[in-house]
Order: structure tokens, then sequence, then C-alpha cells
């Protein structure tokens, strides 16, 4: 079973940064689909970035293009959310997720999630 355990969440100022880490556990993390997802009170649950692969092309939701950036680093099996000039409205409980698929945006595609991390940004 695979295990993904997230970390650096936090309360920060509007325009400030966090990053967030999620260290797999488990095989073929390089082939493995990885994305992070996101769930403000009272919303469902949204796509913020992903990858299909090691390597491959990252995807991103239009409300984070050009502040938040993901990485992959193959040789600790761990994910990052850099999350830069964050604003009130990036606050949410942030989940990691591992799946197979292609079409790494679609929620279908992932069988693995974190417990989720709290991020709250104040204005």
């Amino acid at each position: 079973q695979v295990q993904l355990v997230e970390s650096g969440g936090g309360l920060v100022q509007a325009g400030g940064s966090l990053r967030l880490s999620c260290a797999a556990s488990g095989r073929r993390f390089s082939s493995a689909a990885m994305g992070w997802f996101r769930q403000a009170p009272g919303k469902e649950r949204e796509f913020v970035a992903a990858s299909s692969w090691s390597g491959g092309p990252t995807d991103y939701a239009d409300s984070v293009k050009g502040r938040f950036t993901f990485s992959r680093d193959n040789a600790k099996n761990t994910v990052y959310l850099q999350m830069n000039s964050l604003k009130p409205e990036d606050t949410a409980v942030y989940y990691c997720a591992a799946g197979q698929g292609s079409e790494s945006v679609k929620r279908s595609v992932y069988h693995y999630w974190g417990q989720g991390t709290q991020v709250t940004v104040s204005s």
C-alpha cells in the first residue's frame, strides 16, 4: 500500500510563501502520476498542480499559474509545491495524491491520498 506523508502547511500573511512536501512510499514513483488538490470550507476539492510522470509536462490550475511551482525529487520519492505570492483565496486543506494515467488533472486517476495539510493565508 502506498503511503503519502505531507508537511509544510501553516499560517502566513498575504504575499508570503510556503513549500509543501509529500513523501511517498512504495515503488514506481517516477512513473506515477502525482498531483496536488485543495479543498476550502464549503467548496469541492479542486485541482491545483500535477504531472503524469517524472520529466513529463506539469499542469496548473489557472488560479495558481505563475505563483505555484510543482517539482519532483526521484531520489527522495518526494514531490513539492512551492507557493509564492499567497492570497487569502488560497486558504484550504491541501492534499497530495498518487495514481496512474496520462490525464493527471482528473481526480479519477488518483487512488492514494495524503492526510491533508492546512494552509491559511491571512489578509
